[in-house]
């Protein structure tokens, strides 16, 4: 961590024999010809290409591409933090950090682009993690376990999901944790030390979750019946989404707004999970998710919509469910029977389940719903208890077009009653 200027000169000497080839230049020298001899770098090498800077560097971006790359001195607290979280002090512009890797520039900034980070110029802003991590994604690709488009993705799609994380993490967890604990004590005082106590807490937390649900998605694909279904795999995909949204937004503070938008995604990923589907992505009124299974995307899609209509709280929700076969691709599903799945959520009748004839066939050849009532009452007088052999029921609905998916015959989705027992205990 640089405190001042002549320190910042002193370290940069020291380091330039390690760091690069150049004939060693005196710290006077070095001082004022550093920003100069950057630009010119950055233009001769790479086609001209500018690389991005670390994660932390969002809120100095501006700064750094008109030449800066570092918190102004006034906010040694913003170093401080930095440096505690990367682990490492700043060290190498990107051109620096790039050769120092054994990567082109170009390959560096399209890694670094990937993962989100901003472009710096040719600013001091980079460690020895972003070093390392740019030896590592080349090293990948160099040994053949990767080409180099899936290694960008890797990194998009990794950038992507922690970007989220971090942001939340900052918004709302470490904000309210941060309030000042004693009368008098300042944010300031507070940040520093809370954040090194979470920090490792954090990491591992964050490799546990990671790992676990590595191994859940590995056990998914080692299941698939051949290399196409790895991809290409039959789902059912839903959708609900919370009626009147809109004009909610219009009705509601912010706060009030946030809050039940922060409910309607905890509860609808709290029920995915809890009956073994799951959340794709959530669009603040809108939640998506998958399950390999047409009678685990019943009962999520059911229990959604009871769930919510407990609470008081929460507008009427409407959900589309269909199965077919799905695109995965980075965490997220593509295809027309997502596309279908969307169009019957719209077309649903409020606080009900609409699904396709393919899921509707798949469960009446399951045996979780009848084909017919006649069917149901039939199985339920052969059978010895009075419980229904069936979970749900299906009505057709009329055959309706559907936007660039020409006409569907969608059906009603409900949770079979169960007839009353001889004593009275069964549920109706």
């Amino acid at each position: 961590m640089h405190s001042a200027p002549e320190h910042d000169a002193r370290t940069d000497a020291d380091r330039a024999g390690a760091a690069r080839t150049d004939t060693d230049r005196s710290d006077a020298d070095r001082a004022g010809t550093d920003r100069a001899g950057a630009a010119r770098r950055a233009g001769s090498d790479g086609g001209g290409s500018e690389a991005c800077g670390n994660g932390a560097e969002g809120a100095e971006a501006t700064a750094a591409r008109d030449g800066g790359g570092a918190p102004e001195e006034g906010d040694p607290l913003a170093l401080r933090l930095e440096q505690l979280i990367l682990g490492a002090e700043r060290r190498y512009t990107p051109f620096q950090a790039a050769r120092s890797a054994g990567v082109s520039m170009e390959l560096a900034s399209r890694f670094w682009r990937a993962m989100g980070f901003a472009d710096i110029g040719q600013a001091k802003a980079l460690t020895e993690a972003d070093v390392l991590a740019l030896r590592r994604l080349a090293g990948l690709v160099e040994a053949g376990l990767l080409s180099e488009p899936l290694a960008v993705q890797v990194a998009r799609s990794t950038g992507q999901t922690t970007a989220r994380l971090a942001e939340w993490q900052i918004d709302s967890f470490l904000e309210g944790l941060t309030e000042p604990p004693e009368p008098g004590m300042t944010r300031t005082e507070v940040t520093y030390p809370l954040i090194e106590l979470l920090l490792p807490e954090l990491e591992e937390f964050l490799v546990y979750v990671w790992r676990r649900q590595l191994a859940a998605a590995t056990g998914r694909v080692v299941q698939a019946q051949d290399d196409e279904e790895m991809v290409d795999r039959r789902l059912a995909v839903g959708f609900a989404d919370l009626v009147g949204f809109t004009r909610l937004t219009r009705r509601l503070e912010e706060e009030e707004l946030g809050e039940l938008v922060e409910a309607f995604e905890t509860t609808a990923a709290d029920l995915v999970a809890a009956h073994g589907g799951r959340l794709i992505k959530t669009l603040g009124d809108e939640v998506l998710f998958a399950a390999d299974d047409a009678g685990v995307a019943s009962e999520i899609g059911l229990r959604l919509i009871e769930t919510m209509g407990h609470d008081e709280t929460m507008p009427e929700l409407r959900v589309g469910i269909a199965l077919g076969t799905v695109t995965t691709r980075m965490g997220d599903v593509f295809g027309t029977t997502v596309n279908l799945a969307s169009r019957l959520t719209s077309i649903a009748p409020k606080d009900a389940v609409l699904v396709d004839g393919a899921f509707a066939e798949e469960l009446m050849r399951s045996g979780e719903a009848p084909e017919s009532e006649a069917e149901a009452a039939a199985a339920e007088k052969e059978g010895e208890g009075p419980e229904s052999p069936y979970r749900f029921a299906l009505q057709p609905m009329w055959q309706r077009p559907v936007r660039g998916l020409g006409v569907v015959e969608p059906w009603l989705l409900t949770r079979r009653a169960q007839p009353a027992s001889p004593d009275g205990g069964g549920r109706v």
